[in-house]
């Protein structure tokens, strides 16, 4: 026996979506923007960087090693950023297409990414929290160790 689950959304629950979905779509596009900007910042600094004279001396610096390192970082923070905007974009899509149309399965699909969008965001606050945590652990054993030396 299949279990077919009919829920019907009142008027109010339908504006909530479509009100949703125009702000997310708005968000979306910003982050859109917010990535070109973004992967404009690692060619710009890339050029800056490659640009910079070389050390006289043929030692390579802090700066010498950051060069590419610089643009590589900005490109793989865009990267990152990419997939939740996109979530968005597709869930504020959706939900706007299955709204006007009444179609069921573009509004399920729709929240299907809106989920999508929140998992990728709950994950990334979880790594980040972590890495924050691994960086203070670190920075107290390196503490310690270092009044331990300059005790003896």
């Amino acid at each position: 026996m299949e279990n077919q689950n009919n829920l019907q959304l009142n008027e109010q629950a339908v504006a909530a979506l479509r009100e949703s979905a125009k702000w997310s779509y708005f968000l979306s596009i910003l982050g859109f923007i917010g990535i070109g900007f973004m992967v404009l910042a690692a060619l710009f600094m890339g050029s800056i960087m490659a640009a910079m004279p070389s050390n006289p001396y043929g030692q390579s610096g802090p700066l010498e090693m950051m060069k590419g390192f610089i643009s590589v970082f900005y490109i793989i923070i865009a990267l990152i950023y990419f997939f939740p905007i996109l979530y968005l974009y597709r869930y504020a899509s959706g939900m706007k297409q299955g709204l006007l149309m009444s179609d069921s399965d573009t509004v399920s699909n729709a929240l299907v990414n809106l989920k999508s969008h929140h998992k990728f965001l709950g994950i990334t606050a979880i790594v980040i929290i972590s890495l924050y945590i691994l960086i203070f652990i670190v920075a107290i054993i390196a503490g310690i160790a270092f009044a331990g030396s300059r005790g003896m």
